[in-house]
């Protein structure tokens, strides 16, 4: 049966009415209350008002700074932890389906549930790592983890660094799989040598999977909330507390919805700047 225009615009009409429900009505919702002062008794437009509190807000440019030190430090880690892991997957052993189910594990559970069981083992009094530490006499009295700077914005580092690296590695190994083998046993024919093989061969052919996965983590690292909201709660002192945990904070505990509607905006548009740089380079890489 030939279906028409009409009879295909009426099928998809389900699913658009869904996505402006779920969607795009609560994003225009939030650009309105970044512009408006909101109150119990309505809403009335205040035009910059809120940007400019933003700006001058010091705790504002601590968890800005703070999501920066996240992103800057964790990122580059999880490209090159997953990067060897994705070459490590890659290579024909003996195990390596064990390996790469292995991959899936840190990235399959739950943050919240990560959060949850590294703050366990980071635990002060009856935590893993501190039980460890003093039964080999490396230490004598217990670390606080979570409780101390810059220390707890390192162990949050460590937990997304331990989490992420797998997803890095996969979405890289799905690139390392379509280099053809030919172009390494030529290579060796060529007497080029395994880091040869890697600079001319390896990195350059898997550069686009690099980008997707640099552009993914970015991201999700950049609107981190569930791994700092469940390990630390922000602190200690707003040391660890990230855009995402500023927001939710004023909308849910100070009931600021405007306010946290207008960081909401800011962290959106920050993302949507990083992923078009992202995205232009990666269209040199793949036109290159």
């Amino acid at each position: 049966m030939k279906l028409n225009k009409k009879t295909g615009i009426f099928l998809i009409l389900p699913a658009f009415i869904i996505l402006i429900t779920i969607f795009i009505g609560p994003t225009i919702y939030t650009i309105v209350l970044s512009f408006s002062s909101y109150s119990f008794t309505g809403v009335e437009f205040s035009g910059l008002s809120n940007f400019s509190r933003l700006f001058n807000d010091p705790s504002f440019w601590r968890a800005f700074y703070n999501t920066l030190i996240f992103v800057g430090v964790t990122v580059p880690i999880e490209l090159f932890l997953g990067f060897l892991l994705a070459l490590v997957a890659n290579k024909a052993m003996k195990g390596r389906s064990i390996i790469r189910v292995a991959l899936l594990i840190p990235w399959a559970l739950p943050t919240a549930l990560n959060a949850l069981a590294w703050r366990w083992m980071y635990n002060t009094d009856y935590g893993l790592f501190n039980s460890i530490l003093i039964n080999l006499n490396i230490i004598d009295t217990p670390i606080n983890w979570l409780g101390e700077i810059p220390l707890a914005m390192i162990s949050m580092m460590i937990v997304a660094i331990w989490k992420t690296s797998s997803f890095m590695a996969l979405l890289i190994l799905t690139g390392l799989q379509t280099i053809p083998s030919e172009l390494y046993e030529a290579a060796k024919i060529d007497g080029a040598t395994n880091w040869q093989a890697l600079r001319k061969i390896t990195i350059p052919l898997v550069r686009p999977s690099i980008m997707v996965s640099l552009l993914f983590r970015t991201g999700d690292a950049f609107r981190s909330f569930e791994l700092p909201y469940n390990l630390t709660g922000g602190g200690p002192v707003n040391s660890t507390e990230t855009l995402s945990v500023f927001a939710y904070n004023n909308f849910f505990q100070y009931l600021d919805f405007s306010y946290s509607s207008t960081i909401a905006l800011i962290q959106f548009l920050l993302l949507l700047g990083l992923a078009i740089i992202y995205l232009r380079t990666l269209r040199w890489d793949i036109y290159e």
